[in-house]
């Protein structure tokens, strides 16, 4: 019998630090956000009333918007936005909108140094999620405390990996800060529990497989999610302009700098898809792990049946979004019920339900 190692006080202390420090930096990520939205030029929009007034005329085609940058080394959030289609109208060209920055460089400045502050605080949360591993000498997500950490890591990495290979998603960058605050503060005050051994179940290289593709997957999900609720606002207000509604002065400064809807929907589309083969993965990886822990591959677990449901929700998004009649919103909505159910199957069934996977620790 293998005796379980003293868990390292000093680390677990250390790791504690560390997280509390990323907080307070992603405290000074999100007001840099802020100010990239606040600061940023107001003065250049109107492209999608300007883009749908020139197809109702006699140019087909709407001008390209100019953005305008002088510093060498730009960032590709102020590349010349591309015209696309919008996929719920499927008539309509209408363009990106120039990012948060608002397509200028005291803007875009603002922007670099948030982004510059999200990448030190990634680094942070990362160094607390691994001294917390090395206080135990395990995976760190043996409870809901260390899921929240984890999850919140590798949702920001995400965003950084996508900005790395020169994805224009800057635009992710104040509503993703603002939930790793809230996952982080959860986590933190409700959800802490002390540094500790894993119970017996647990001990299984299963654990680095299983969990870690689930916490990948959520994360992944989430950024999808936040780009479908962006795409919703977005629609709702190209199909405003277009039927000749003035929205007012706050919406239109904050929707003409989003991507257009047809960008969104598709950003969306291609995350949710690239992730539901890994989410199959998941799942088949946990019945396997069911059959060497508790002698069944499947026993209709509340975990195992929520992550089914999910499963289910989000096979029905990517066929809807592949059927004619269910493009666009009505398949935006389905993928935000796929996704209420994930959230449901992390937080409410490891809190609220009881089963085998019961391992929320608080």
């Amino acid at each position: 019998m293998t005796l379980a190692a003293a868990t390292n006080e000093n680390l677990a202390n250390i790791s504690n630090t560390l997280i509390y420090s990323a907080m307070a930096v992603y405290t000074l990520a999100f007001f840099a956000y802020i100010a990239e939205w606040l600061f940023g030029s107001r003065s250049k929009v109107g492209r999608t009333a300007a883009a749908l007034t020139a197809q109702d005329g006699a140019a087909k085609k709407p001008a390209a918007p100019a953005v305008t940058v002088k510093s060498a080394g730009g960032t590709s959030v102020l590349e010349r936005p591309k015209v696309v289609v919008r996929a719920a109208a499927g008539a309509r060209d209408v363009p990106d909108g120039p990012g948060a920055h608002g397509g200028d460089e005291q803007g875009d400045l603002y922007g670099r140094i948030a982004v510059s502050l999200t990448v030190l605080a990634w680094a942070v949360e990362a160094a607390g999620v691994l001294a917390r591993a090395l206080s135990v000498q395990r995976a760190p997500w043996g409870n809901m405390y260390e899921f929240n950490i984890t999850f919140s890591t590798v949702a920001v990495g995400v965003y950084l990996v996508l900005l790395a290979l020169k994805k224009n998603v800057r635009w992710l960058g104040l509503p993703l800060i603002t939930t790793v605050l809230l996952d982080l503060g959860l986590a933190v005050t409700v959800l802490y529990t002390a540094s500790d051994q894993l119970v017996p179940a647990l001990h299984s290289y299963w654990l680095y497989i299983h969990v870690s593709t689930a916490i990948f997957c959520g994360a992944v999900f989430y950024v999808g999610a936040v780009g479908t609720i962006l795409y919703l606002f977005k629609d709702s207000y190209e199909s405003k302009v277009a039927s000749g509604g003035r929205p007012g002065r706050f919406a239109t400064s904050v929707m003409e700098r989003l991507p257009a809807s047809a960008s969104l929907d598709k950003f969306s589309y291609r995350v949710n898809a690239a992730v539901f083969p890994l989410w199959t993965f998941t799942i088949i990886a946990g019945a396997i792990w069911a059959g060497d822990a508790w002698g069944r591959y499947w026993g209709w677990d509340p975990k195992e049946t929520w992550s089914f449901i999910t499963w289910v929700a989000y096979a029905c998004y990517l066929h809807a979004r592949a059927t004619a009649g269910w493009k666009g919103r009505k398949a935006a909505y389905i993928a935000l019920v796929a996704f209420a159910c994930w959230l449901f199957n992390y937080y409410g069934v490891n809190i609220f339900v009881s089963g085998k996977h019961s391992y929320a620790g608080v």
